[in-house]
């Protein structure tokens, strides 16, 4: 049985931190130039290396996407950008283009290199392309099913690697190369830049009728003709294993550090539990499923792995997420007595119950003692986000535990 990997993602340095510490076999990282998550805070250099080193130093690999469809005017800074990342000593490059190819490959010839999902990976023919100039991993489209996923196993080398998405967004265009935001917002979501115009409300205008909006709708909330449910493949592990998919990956370098941290935690108990024990992973199902429902989602699908998505992958009535927890911070520090030290992310208040969410799996219930700032002033509650708290609980919380409250409704 092949090795499967978890692969997380993170935006930040912070959020790089959580996901190696709850349960990422790798993490993927966008730089400041050439990703496809612009607005995403990305890591400088000097990030970069420290969550290298950060990961390195607990037997987590890093990758980092250079994966734009490059224009003209993105070649001459390629090269420099390459032997900057060479180094920080990343453990793979996340690329597209061919011509961004050619160039890491001639800049950092022994760097490992995964072509991205925006390549339209659909078949084997390829994979063995991209194998004989030199790629170890390919990611999948998304728009794969298990079976074709165990075709192109059987017709690869035994060295070439399968990554395939099994949890979060779902673009709407095929293997995410969209034109819709450049088009409506002038922002190239292929140069980084997407401002999701598939989860906007959408009204027709007649061309001689100006100012005039004719609703579009399924009912009376109206429809969102382009939005997907999320993916998620919690359920399905034995048949990703058995289509011979090397990596996991996870979406979401936009995410929350409690996001990164429930899904992280989550699909990794589950692979444990399913390698150790396939009738362990299946005793656990309603555990996994809870635990992934706590982090903020549209609601789920099983995307294209069973066939072809029908109208059930779509949200018609609303584009916003289900969150069913609030994120209040990491521990960064805590004193051994209840208290800890987090920046501050959304209001809390003395008094209120919240959970401890804990990387070893355990979630325990705590109620807030009392709120100090950093000179020691008591305050009755936390509403100023970013604020460096201590936060007194009355159970035991140790650095890197997340708090984080239910929601209410």
């Amino acid at each position: 049985m092949r090795k499967t990997e978890l692969l997380i993602p993170a935006g930040s340095l912070d959020v790089l931190k959580t996901a190696v510490i709850y349960g990422a076999d790798a993490v993927y990282i966008g730089g400041e130039a050439f990703g496809l998550r612009a607005k995403a805070r990305n890591f400088s250099m000097k990030e970069m290396e420290e969550g290298i080193a950060f990961a390195h130093a607990r037997g987590v690999k890093v990758y980092v996407t250079a994966n734009i469809l490059a224009h003209n005017r993105d070649l001459p800074g390629a090269e420099a950008y390459f032997k900057e990342l060479g180094q920080v000593h990343p453990d793979a490059l996340i690329i597209s283009d061919p011509g961004i190819f050619d160039i890491a490959r001639r800049v950092l010839p022994q760097m490992e290199i995964h072509i991205s999902t925006q390549a339209n990976n659909t078949n084997y023919g390829t994979y063995w392309f991209w194998h004989r100039l030199g790629a170890k991993r390919v990611v999948s489209a998304r728009e794969l099913s298990l079976a074709e996923l165990r075709q192109i196993r059987e017709n690869i080398p035994e060295d070439m690697e399968i990554e395939s998405f099994v949890h979060g967004a779902m673009c709407i265009s095929y293997s995410g190369r969209c034109l819709l935001s450049n088009f409506l917002a002038g922002r190239d979501a292929n140069q980084g830049a997407c401002t999701h115009p598939c989860r906007w409300k959408y009204s027709l205008v007649e061309e001689t009728r100006p100012g005039e909006y004719m609703p579009v709708y399924e009912g009376e909330r109206g429809t969102y003709i382009f939005n997907s449910r999320d993916l998620c493949m919690i359920e399905h592990i034995p048949e990703l294993v058995e289509a011979g998919i090397d990596s996991f990956k996870v979406e979401g370098r936009m995410k929350t550090a409690l996001y990164v941290a429930t899904v992280a935690r989550t699909y990794r108990k589950a692979m444990d539990d399913f390698f150790a024990d396939p009738d362990l992973y299946r005793a656990h199902m309603e555990w996994y499923k809870e635990e992934i429902g706590k982090c903020t989602y549209r609601e789920f699908t099983t995307g294209f792995y069973f066939g072809k998505p029908g109208a059930d992958a779509q949200i018609y009535d609303s584009n916003t997420y289900v969150k069913n927890y609030t994120y209040l911070g990491t521990a960064e520090d805590a004193d051994g007595r209840g208290s800890c030290r987090i920046e501050q992310k959304n209001k809390f208040s003395v008094g209120e119950a919240l959970e401890i969410m804990k990387p070893d799996g355990r979630n325990i219930p705590a109620v807030v003692r009392g709120i100090r700032d950093e000179e020691g002033n008591a305050q009755e509650s936390a509403p100023h986000p970013k604020q460096m708290l201590w936060v007194d609980l009355d159970a035991d919380v140790e650095p890197w535990d997340i708090l984080r409250k239910k929601t209410e409704a």
